[in-house]
């Protein structure tokens, strides 16, 4: 059986692939479902991880969910209403939990059509650079349903509430200069250069500690709904732990040397 997700490691850095093509990578089943999860538990239990690249196979980034399911009302939207909804919160609900718990760096490297749960998908990721060939689509309302999968939580945050409620209430699509504009892509490249970008940049990232990758992460994550004098103690903790790391003091004499620095995650 092929592998719906393809988890591939070099040195620090993990590229996970969306590995359905002929599907234009659709997230519609169990299959992928419990993929992502089980690469977001391995990749949070190894601490050899540093950065995350998340693409699709093929010429699309993900088309979302299955429209062939949802006519036939199979797989994820079989049943009656209250089987469809402990499917949603049993079955796609498990990515957005599984990618917002990621402890490390995540960088999506959108290599085209990013649609629906697509879209909600690449918004997951802290990072997005697309190719020349990507779009973006909030499109559920054209279906007749909502985003199910986090989508009305992770686009405000990611392009502010104006343009995230136009996207949303219209259904349309967006290229990827557009994109840019609206701050959903820190970059644009050329298709053939988008991996070779997602990796360089992944690669200055995971040059840094380990443990302030992971820490900062956190941080940010708790930056989104706690308040500031929580996030200050909090801060002030994670400051302490940092201090006394090998790491720490590791880069600290590189820069003292002017050299990089050799951290080994201690």
């Amino acid at each position: 059986m092929t592998e719906p997700l393809i988890y591939e490691q070099n040195e620090g850095i993990v590229t996970l692939t969306i590995n359905r093509p002929e599907e234009r990578n659709a997230l519609s089943d169990d299959l992928i479902f419990t993929a992502f999860l089980d690469a977001a538990n391995r990749i949070n239990s190894d601490n050899s991880v540093r950065c995350v690249i998340l693409t699709g196979k093929g010429k699309a980034f993900s088309a979302g969910g299955n429209v062939k399911h949802m006519r036939d009302r199979e797989g994820l939207f079989a049943g009656i209403p209250t089987e469809l909804r402990q499917g949603y919160r049993h079955g796609i609900q498990k990515i957005p939990l599984a990618f917002y718990n990621l402890e490390v760096p995540t960088i999506a490297a959108v290599n085209g059509p990013a649609v629906g749960a697509g879209c909600d998908l690449a918004c997951m990721c802290d990072i997005r650079i697309a190719g020349k060939s990507a779009k973006f689509a909030e499109s559920f309302v054209k279906l007749g349903i909502i985003p199910g999968d986090g989508g009305a939580w992770f686009l405000p945050r990611t392009i502010g509430r104006s343009r995230a409620a136009e996207l949303t209430f219209t259904g349309d699509m967006i290229d990827a200069d557009t994109a840019l504009e609206w701050g959903m892509v820190s970059r644009v490249v050329e298709d053939e250069d988008l991996m070779s970008a997602a990796n360089e940049l992944a690669g200055r990232i995971a040059k840094n500690p380990p443990h302030a990758l992971r820490l900062s992460k956190k941080l940010m994550r708790e930056g989104e709904h706690t308040r500031l004098d929580s996030l200050l103690e909090l801060s002030a903790s994670f400051q302490a732990l940092s201090h006394y790391t090998e790491d720490h003091m590791e880069a600290i004499n590189a820069f003292f040397e002017k050299r990089d620095g050799d951290f080994k995650g201690k």
